[in-house]
């Protein structure tokens, strides 16, 4: 292949290619446009990692297709009215008019344009005008994030009604995944050796390949726990400590009060983020801070806090409001500190100079998450990195462990009956979008929710040990560089967690814990215990109570409430063994 129409597109808006890449292009994307030209694909699915660059990828085949004749006309469909004009922008800047505007009664947009930008919904509403569009002309569809045709069979069966007769389709995703067994139009399904139908790439990029090219920013997860309590509306109080180990129902509930505005978590929180945004701003001085919270009146209230703690007002983007694109425009172009958002900037909204993030929501699928992250990581210059932070849950510590998985799309199984597939997260948000909705008031008032730091996920590892807020061990985490290489945020927070553990050895020697109550006792046995069945959860998977049975069995005895201060030492010495000796 020899020259294309674009050769003069950047590899990613707005700067250039990350360090380690192309002089053109970014490697994957050459690679994977040299395979596309080699094939000569009617459809071509290309899953590239959240901020790798798949809209300029996808706009070099646009202008080379045009150039050569394959095609007349290009459609981009995309899952909201903000990325619409976010890609006719950058179709723009290489010559491709498109028309982020039109309206499904206009039937047909002006000869001024090559084509134009419409959602999945809109595409969904008339199928049968876009597909007499889609005819009328030698078309390339370029589905952007293609999981979203599956949202709803409504969506999937239009998309197909539409698209069938396309010339070329080119479909994109950063996160193949989904929670529901809804099949993608225009995507390959292939039984893997279980007999297992999973989604077959033409091309993929994951996080894992594009961190070691330097393409996108590491992420350090800086998790908080702390103490909850709440009164329910039969009158009750209860107490709860958020990372240990908790019901289901216990969980939930001391989540959502963490995350209520009236407590001092997300205050707490907020501080400890923006103290870490102003050591990120040392070497990156225009970097950008995001909470990702989950409705309207939660946002307004989180901006106030941030009001408070800042002296200086937060950018608010509300998923109903008009001017929802113009203001993540002018946040994006401008050297503000924080923007608050519902929904609006969970996927692929490009706000490069966002490099801290607060995960205020108790949306916790894989696909959200993944998404949410996605908005931190891409990498403008070498040695930038990306600070998430989130409450202690046991999903979401477990998500962000797993920041390198790749994952495909698989038809046959069993939706779980637990938790909510993404399509009914997306009604559930809906609904609280609207703040004079009634009846969607907590179950529960919040009475004290404090904040303690927890600990810090990095490359697969955890580090720290709890620390209360605003603590030299907490800070010790916060005023990490906002430069550093992967493997220099591995050093340095390998040192930071030797020091604590050697100050607290030392700290034990010089100063003996006082005599406790043997009630104090127990419970401080029985948390100690606790914490190390986490531990032990994180390393290997089992569920907590099958990792109590398995001690109970081991060293005899009742169940932890009826156990005596001596068995509950002895199993505590036991999983110690375990995490020394045993290979799971």
């Amino acid at each position: 292949m020899s020259s294309f129409a674009a050769s003069h597109l950047s590899p990613s808006y707005p700067d250039r290619a990350a360090w380690g890449t192309a002089p053109k292009l970014r490697a994957w994307q050459q690679e994977a446009l040299d395979l596309y030209f080699r094939r000569e694909p009617r459809d071509f699915l290309t899953v590239a990692t959240p901020g790798a660059g798949k809209t300029t990828y996808a706009l070099r085949i646009a202008s080379e297709l045009l150039s050569r004749g394959v095609v007349r006309a290009v459609t981009i469909v995309t899952p909201t009215e903000h990325l619409k004009r976010q890609w006719a922008d950058a179709a723009g800047r290489v010559g491709i008019a498109i028309d982020p505007e039109f309206k499904n009664s206009q039937g047909a947009t002006s000869r001024d344009y090559a084509g134009v930008a419409v959602t999945y919904a809109q595409v969904s509403m008339h199928p049968a005008l876009h597909r007499a569009r889609t005819e009328a002309r030698k078309t390339l569809v370029i589905f952007d994030e293609i999981h979203h045709a599956g949202d709803a069979k409504s969506w999937g069966d239009g998309v197909r009604e539409a698209f069938e007769p396309a010339a070329r389709r080119l479909a994109l995703t950063g996160t193949p995944f989904r929670s529901d067994t809804n099949p993608i139009p225009f995507v390959t399904y292939a039984e893997d050796g279980e007999g297992v139908r999973r989604s077959l790439s033409d091309y993929s990029y994951g996080y894992g390949p594009a961190l070691a090219d330097g393409v996108v920013r590491p992420v350090i997860f800086l998790a908080y726990a702390g103490e909850m309590r709440w009164r329910t509306r039969a009158g009750d109080e209860i107490t709860a400590t958020l990372g240990t180990p908790l019901t289901k129902d216990q969980l939930g509930q001391a989540w959502r009060a963490a995350l209520d505005p009236k407590g001092d978590w997300i205050r707490q929180v907020l501080l400890a983020a923006d103290k870490r945004l102003t050591e990120v701003r040392r070497g990156v001085p225009d970097a950008g801070a995001m909470v990702i919270a989950t409705d309207h009146e939660t946002a307004r209230a989180y901006a106030k806090h941030l009001r408070a703690i800042t002296g200086q007002g937060a950018t608010i983007v509300l998923s109903d409001d008009p001017g929802a694109s113009d203001k993540i425009k002018q946040f994006s172009a401008s050297e503000e500190r924080w923007l608050v958002a519902v929904r609006m900037v969970s996927e692929g909204v490009d706000i490069p100079r966002l490099a801290v993030g607060v995960y205020a929501t108790s949306v916790s699928t894989p696909l959200f998450f993944a998404q949410a992250v996605g908005r931190f990581v891409r990498a403008r210059k070498r040695g930038e990195t990306a600070s998430v932070f989130l409450p202690s849950v046991p999903t979401l510590m477990g998500l962000a462990g797993e920041m390198e998985a790749e994952r495909d799309h698989v038809l046959d199984r069993k939706v779980p009956e637990e938790g909510l597939d993404d399509f009914l997260v997306d009604e559930a948000r809906q609904k609280k979008d609207n703040p004079d909705v009634l009846g969607d008031e907590l179950p529960f008032e919040t009475v004290e929710a404090s904040a303690t730091f927890d600990r810090v996920l990095f490359d697969g590892g955890e580090f720290g040990t709890s620390a209360e807020t605003g603590s030299p061990e907490e800070e010790d985490f916060l005023g990490l560089p906002g430069l550093l290489e992967p493997d220099q945020v591995a050093v340095l927070l390998r040192k930071h967690q030797a020091q604590q553990q050697a100050a607290r050895r030392r700290k034990a020697v010089d100063a003996p814990p006082p005599a406790l109550a043997p009630h104090e006792e127990i419970a401080a046995l029985r948390k100690e215990l606790n914490g190390l069945v986490g531990a032990w959860n994180h390393r290997t998977g089992q569920p907590h109570g099958v990792i109590h049975a398995e001690l109970r069995r081991a060293c005899g005895g009742p169940a932890i409430a009826q156990a005596t201060s001596d068995q509950i030492r002895q199993r505590i010495e036991t999983i110690r063994k375990w995490a020394t000796q045993r290979s799971r």
